[in-house]
């Protein structure tokens, strides 16, 4: 049967005291409700339908994608109202399932397990047991045990309030009987809202046979309503990512300080020191060792490299056996073959590097083709900029380049060619001779260093 998916982020989230539209705060370097998009996209739905409202364009503009479909909620009426807004979007739907955009952390599993319900009944409801449901509407049963309607916490009377099991919000139903229990909802309530909760008593007259099922976990159920419940949710799926790494062979020094803001795979043997930040896609292959407080973004790191603290890779890929920092920044479009040195204070940018080539210390190179076993002493600059256009420099293999040399591109130093320090090279350096520019050194007799002047 056609599955369709509605995300309802229409809320302001006034407590998150925030300009931004609360689904539009990140967990984990995502958006809150793109973190609903992509499991929701797990369960292979035919539609997704997400109703949006505070914010006006900004979230669809933020998160648009050509399978999801946006409604504006322009009054926000409450949950039913806001799902009758969607309900045209999803008439050839026969299923539909209901998700919020501020709880980011369900689980596909826990949706399947909710879908698979259907097979039983027209409804299915995830429910959960919390020791403080204050808050939350509560699932109120029978005498028999079944589901009989659900409360809000402002209409609950002090029996009502007593009970654990609340409603999540989160529910599956086949779309016909959907749209027969929201024509007949109304606003007679303390908020003068349509509840969608309100549905639930009229399955019940319909004697439907309600069915629900239960979370692995609270956290995949909590919404974010301020930046303490994110703060909380954050460290909790960043604790889960850290298992989940230990689990497949890395060592973590502290599983509570890492944070993964996109998607890491690791090898074997790899260590990961305290404070490493990981952004988009990053692979690490056995072996490897990341020392404290380095970022990561968009890199593949092969065998038995190490990076040292405090360095910053950029959509880079780094050979195998390489030795990275401390205090090295590679920018984007570098590429190190293997074992390459790459030491403290240390800048590339758009550049290769061949293998066992070496730039220890504090050195500039951009635009730059590097070849193997090339040394580039301290203090070296490939002057790539002229104001407007970038060149490249192109060192061969076995050049040794002295330290406090600038290198003014385009230029070509020759294979086994040597650099003079404190050379400023702006011609091509032949191969297996050594090429210097340095003003002859003279010393003055009779020379007085200057003194201030007294005060008056």
């Amino acid at each position: 049967m056609d599955l369709g998916a509605l995300i309802l982020a229409a809320g302001e989230g006034t407590r998150m005291r925030s300009r931004l539209p609360k689904v539009l705060h990140q967990l984990a370097g995502k958006a809150l409700l793109g973190h609903v998009i992509d499991t929701a996209r797990s369960v292979n739905p035919d539609e997704i339908t997400i109703v949006y409202g505070h914010g006006g364009e900004l979230v669809p503009t933020q998160l648009s994608a050509p399978d999801l479909t946006w409604v504006e909620q322009t009054e926000r009426l409450g949950t039913g109202h806001a799902v009758m807004q969607a309900l045209p979007s999803l008439r050839k739907v026969d299923q539909v399932l209901i998700l919020y955009g501020d709880v980011p952390l369900i689980s596909s599993s826990t949706l399947t397990g909710l879908l698979s319900c259907l097979r039983l009944s027209n409804l299915a409801l995830l429910t959960v047991d919390l020791p403080d449901p204050a808050g939350y509407g509560r699932i109120v049963r029978d005498g028999m045990d079944r589901i009989i309607r659900i409360v809000e916490q402002k209409d609950a009377s002090q029996r009502e309030q007593e009970i654990t099991e609340i409603n999540t919000g989160i529910l599956a139903v086949k779309r016909e009987r959907l749209e027969k229990w929201l024509a007949r909802l109304d606003n007679n309530n303390a908020q003068k809202e349509y509840y969608l909760t309100d549905i639930i008593a009229m399955a019940v007259e319909d004697g439907v046979n309600i069915q629900a099922v239960h979370p692995d976990s609270e956290e995949e159920v909590m919404g974010v309503n301020d930046r303490k419940q994110l703060a909380y949710l954050e460290r909790y799926h960043q604790r889960q990512l850290a298992e989940g790494l230990m689990h497949n062979g890395a060592t973590l020094a502290d599983p509570s300080r890492i944070d993964i803001r996109g998607h890491l795979t690791t090898g074997q043997d790899v260590f990961l020191d305290c404070n490493v930040i990981i952004e988009g896609n990053v692979s690490l292959a056995d072996g490897v060792r990341v020392g404290p407080n380095v970022v990561l973004k968009d890199c593949s790191i092969c065998e038995g490299t190490e990076i040292f603290a405090n360095s910053v890779l950029e959509a880079a890929e780094i050979g195998s056996e390489c030795r990275i920092g401390p205090f090295a920044r590679i920018r984007p479009e570098s590429r190190l073959a293997d074992h390459v040195h790459i030491g403290n204070f240390v800048e590339l940018k758009k550049s290769q590097v061949a293998d066992g080539s070496k730039i220890n210390h504090l050195s500039y190179v951009g635009d730059s083709e590097v070849g193997e076993q090339v040394n580039i002493g301290a203090g070296t600059i490939t002057c790539n900029y002229d104001g407007a256009n970038k060149h490249r420099t192109v060192i061969g293999d076995r050049a040794f380049i002295g330290s406090d040399t600038q290198l003014i591109a385009p230029v070509i130093v020759g294979e086994g060619a040597t650099i003079g320090a404190g050379s400023t090279i702006s011609k091509d350096a032949p191969s297996e001779k050594l090429t210097l520019t340095r003003a002859k050194q003279i010393s003055i007799d009779g020379w007085q260093r200057p003194v201030k002047k007294p005060k008056a």
